[in-house]
């Protein structure tokens, strides 16, 4: 693994405490999903949240499900943050 991917995936624990290997077991198995399909984007938010002991408000889960579902995913990092933040 590189240097990058070393910090990204420590930021993403540091934040979460979500640990790297559940990071890479939730990966895998949405490698080949259907990011348009709500209810496959729908499950995957709410089992990120409650993999990080995180609560998630109905709100700010449909406004995530939409903005993937939409294909309006931000590229960085901190744009991802602040909408999750939200």
């Amino acid at each position: 693994m590189s240097n990058s991917q070393d910090n990204l995936f420590g930021k993403v624990q540091e934040q979460s405490n979500i640990n790297t290997n559940d990071i890479y077991k939730v990966a895998n198995s949405v490698k080949n999903a259907d990011f348009s399909d709500e209810q496959t984007v729908r499950e995957l938010v709410q089992h990120l949240a409650q993999m990080a002991d995180k609560p998630i408000s109905k709100a700010k889960e449909d406004r995530i499900v939409e903005t993937i579902t939409n294909n309006n995913m931000p590229v960085d990092m901190q744009t991802l943050n602040k909408m999750f933040k939200k």
